[in-house]
């Protein structure tokens, strides 16, 4: 009740204008993630449906064969194509454990902690305890926000500044 009350104070503040045009963005995604959702689902698994740190919904698929998983994000804001807009590709080391092989999509949008938290929640449903994966030579120019980002979602980031490689493995 009282974040019903904070909520209809914060609106009470905003311009109606811009209150107007949150509503209509909203209605706009949901219509589209029906649609989306619709598409999505003739060929990958419907995991999630969850917010950006931007507060923009999105649409979380998994592609799974038992070698290899993708943790996907599409975005409700735009039709559904055929593409992802982000994803995590990552493969059945072992029993014990899922390796990282790629992270591919734009950065800052919120997007990687969304998989993350899926490929994360994924591991522990299969009963995986680790999750592990490189930092290659090409990720160098941005190598900072590789291990600001890993170590946000708990995992031990071990990077040879020499060589330009590292580790990272997250245990449950």
């Amino acid at each position: 009740m009282l974040f019903n009350r904070l909520q209809e104070d914060e609106y009470q503040r905003k311009d109606p204008l811009q209150v107007r045009k949150e509503l209509v963005d909203l209605e706009f995604q949901v219509f589209r993630m029906q649609e989306n959702i619709k598409e999505i689902s003739k060929k990958n698994q419907i995991i999630g449906i969850d917010q950006t740190k931007d507060d923009k919904w999105v649409i979380v698929s998994a592609e799974d064969n038992g070698n290899q998983c993708k943790i996907m994000i599409n975005d409700c804001e735009n039709p559904y194509r055929g593409k992802w807009d982000f994803s995590i590709h990552a493969e059945y080391a072992d029993e014990n454990k899922i390796h990282i092989g790629d992270i591919r999509g734009p950065a800052n949008k919120g997007y990687g902690s969304i998989c993350m938290n899926y490929l994360k929640e994924l591991a522990r449903d299969q009963n995986i305890p680790y999750i592990t994966g490189d930092i290659a030579e090409r990720d160098w120019d941005h190598v900072e926000r590789l291990v600001h980002f890993y170590e946000k979602h708990n995992f031990s980031v071990e990077i040879d500044y020499e060589e330009k490689s590292g580790e990272i493995v997250w245990s449950e």
